[in-house]
């Protein structure tokens, strides 16, 4: 596992169930509203700061969902497509990554596609079983509640660079 973790130079992910615990909330006044995990947040900044770059793919449209992405300064997102290949195959070539150099986490039937091509594969621990079986690694926390954070500290541990950014919030620095 640690040979695919190395070789990941960008990880895409689903939203609802992966990001989120996958529950909505409506409003009175007709909005939606999601949680994050402020944990999955953090460790997706640091990961940019070492240069992987991250993606969404997500077959819902929202709002809320663009405003994180943007917040946390996701290199590609996508909303809105059911169709998860064909989007991973137009982020790859824009890319210029291979298979191999690219990790998804995704939860659920819409996500099989894409996790089936990838280099290295995660769910969150409360995914379907449908993507449990096929994934190369299951979280141990679920959608919403660190499972992203889990896979993106696997990836730079592989690399030798989790340590490193520890090691710089230990001597007071920051990015």
């Amino acid at each position: 596992m640690d040979e695919k973790l190395r070789q990941i130079k960008m990880l895409l992910m689903d939203v609802d169930g992966v990001m989120t615990d996958g529950r909505f909330f409506y409003l009175d006044n007709g909005a939606e509203a999601k949680a994050f995990d402020v944990k999955d947040g953090f460790a997706l900044r640091l990961a940019a700061k070492t240069g992987l770059k991250t993606g969404i793919i997500t077959g819902k449209m929202s709002p809320i969902v663009e405003r994180r992405a943007k917040e946390l300064d996701i290199n590609e997102f996508h909303q809105g497509f059911f169709n998860k290949v064909e989007v991973y195959n137009q982020i790859k070539k824009r890319q210029g990554l291979f298979d191999a150099e690219i990790a998804y986490i995704g939860d659920d039937l819409f996500d099989l596609g894409v996790l089936k091509l990838v280099g290295f594969s995660a769910c969150p621990a409360n995914a379907v079983p449908e993507v449990k079986q096929i994934v190369d690694y299951v979280c141990e926390r679920d959608g919403g509640e660190g499972a992203v954070r889990e896979i993106i500290e696997m990836i730079l541990k592989s690399k030798h660079k989790w340590g490193i950014l520890v090691d710089k919030f230990i001597e007071g620095r920051t990015f």
